[in-house]
């Protein structure tokens, strides 16, 4: 959203706890405490080499964002350090690449703390109790939000990353329980005359009229 004016949009501070992480191992938000609430911030991955340099766990900061739809979330625009510096959103670098990060099968299972989303407000997973960020694609998450909302309960089986921020699942299984897993998929619309064709079989139609007279003389 580097195309609106931070000035322009009203500040909210909080006490910075931990970053969050993408399907990358990249991070793209953090959770703050603002007053007795937690606070997820979604911030861009191009920001994370100057959100990392110049804010800290326990760190007060402030978030000049925006809040999409019915998501508990914050879409930053900028960022102010706790000396007042403001990182801000300038776009993305279009030389830009994904960290090689090593990663491993992992499984998880857990107390759902807070459920995560995209900067549109789509679900985009959860983060779990322990520190755990579970990151499941938004169409397939729309066929769990039962198992992402925050107290529930949830298991998850998926490519995963060790970071210095933490750790992030890529799920591909998600249940109640590690012994319940099933696939996610999102199956694809059926196709509207999956019955047959829409219409009866075409009928062949003969010549339009009769054969022409000869009017050829004997």
């Amino acid at each position: 959203m580097h195309w609106i004016d931070p000035d322009s949009l009203p500040a909210v501070t909080g006490i910075l706890e931990r970053f969050v992480l993408n399907p990358h191992g990249e991070v793209d938000g953090f959770v703050m405490r603002a007053g007795d609430k937690d606070v997820l911030v979604h911030t861009p991955p191009h920001m994370e080499a100057e959100l990392t340099r110049h804010i800290k766990a326990g760190e007060t900061v402030g978030v000049h964002a925006v809040k999409p739809r019915g998501a508990d979330l914050l879409a930053a625009v900028a960022v102010v350090a706790a000396n007042g510096l403001g990182i801000i959103d300038h776009g993305p670098d279009d030389e830009r690449e994904h960290p090689d990060h090593e990663h491993h099968k992992m499984d998880a299972e857990g107390t759902v703390r807070l459920s995560l989303f995209g900067p549109k407000g789509e679900l985009r997973g959860a983060l779990l109790a322990d520190g755990t960020v579970v990151r499941i694609g938004p169409k397939e998450a729309k066929d769990v939000a039962d198992l992402l909302a925050p107290k529930a309960t949830l298991a998850v089986r998926g490519d995963g990353i060790d970071t210095r921020f933490g750790r992030v699942i890529h799920a591909r299984e998600a249940g109640a329980s590690l012994t319940a897993l099933k696939p996610l998929r999102h199956g694809k619309p059926e196709p509207k005359h999956a019955d047959g064709p829409k219409h009866g079989p075409k009928h062949k139609h003969g010549p339009k009229h009769g054969p022409k007279p000869d009017h050829a003389r004997a």
